[in-house]
């Protein structure tokens, strides 16, 4: 018994005293130099704003191909980085400038072509990811597509 508390007590005086090192000399100063740049550029977020956030195409005929522009500024500390874009439906095909980084107050665009399908009120959603605080943002374009006149049937004079 004298011995296990013997043993004991010598384990805890070693491991007392043997993590009694200095700290501070262990701490390198490149390390902390370059965790404060991380730090600092972590702070610097950007902040993707656009000029309009929805386009009506207004009345056309089913089929007709239709094009827009939205065009976007990083008004945020940090460059904007669009790492996808992509369409509530295979109708509609966005592009954009893919991990290409926007400084901040520089603009961009970003095109949306749809192919006219549908018929009647017709509302589409871009979904843009981008590394902003939100992650992603949200356009709409909508058109009311009237149905193509059909073609006559039966014998022409």
């Amino acid at each position: 018994m004298n011995r296990a508390i013997l043993t004991l007590g010598l384990v805890g005086f070693l491991t007392f005293f043997s993590c009694k090192e200095d700290a501070k000399s262990k701490i390198k100063a490149d390390n902390v130099a370059v965790a404060a740049e991380r730090d600092e550029a972590a702070k610097q977020i950007p902040v993707m704003t656009f000029e309009k956030a929805e386009h009506d195409f207004g009345t056309i005929e089913q089929g007709t191909p239709q094009e827009t522009v939205f065009k976007f500024t990083n008004t945020g500390d940090g460059p904007l980085i669009i790492t996808d874009a992509t369409s509530s439906c295979g109708c509609t095909v966005p592009e954009y400038p893919k991990n290409t980084p926007v400084a901040p107050g520089e603009s961009g665009e970003l095109v949306v072509k749809f192919n006219g399908s549908g018929q009647n009120q017709v509302t589409k959603t871009i979904t843009v990811k981008a590394n902003t605080e939100k992650g992603s943002e949200l356009l709409r374009i909508k058109a009311f597509v009237n149905p193509k006149a059909a073609a006559p049937v039966g014998p022409t004079k």
